[in-house]
């Protein structure tokens, strides 16, 4: 009887280990623009957060504003990418219940859908890491 041989770790090439790195980088444009444009015009989120009858409108904006722009830039850097892409995930999901739950509007249905989506690669993230060319890879 013979036996197989164990599989071998083949050497990554450095176009696929930069997937991860675009991949981060990907999601994480959306929330690094977003917590921009909520620090170009803060009194606008500020009243978006009110009209839908969140407490403390103006915490919300800050938890938004730091989770957006410093976890949007921990996840491109590949920075405690499974903690930072787990907060990501709940708050992209928060966000999609808190303010895209009107699934009847075409335009709140396909903006809850993509939270959603954000999410699922989130998870991703969270399982697979941060790949070779992130901070945490360096530790």
């Amino acid at each position: 009887m013979t036996s197989l041989p164990l599989p071998t770790t083949a050497p990554v090439s450095t176009s696929v280990a930069a997937l991860p790195l675009i991949g981060r980088t990907a999601i994480a444009a959306i929330f690094v623009l977003s917590g921009l444009s909520k620090l170009a015009a803060p009194a606008a989120t500020i009243g978006y957060i009110q009209s839908v009858g969140l407490p403390v409108p103006q915490m919300g904006f800050a938890i938004a504003l730091i989770v957006e722009l410093l976890g949007g830039v921990a996840l491109i850097l590949g920075y405690r990418t499974r903690l930072v892409a787990s907060v990501l995930a709940v708050f992209s999901i928060a966000t999609a219940l808190t303010f895209h739950s009107a699934l009847g509007d075409q335009n709140q249905f396909i903006h809850f859908f993509k939270n959603i989506a954000i999410a699922g690669g989130l998870l991703n993230v969270v399982a697979l890491g941060g790949g070779a060319w992130s901070l945490d890879a360096r530790r």
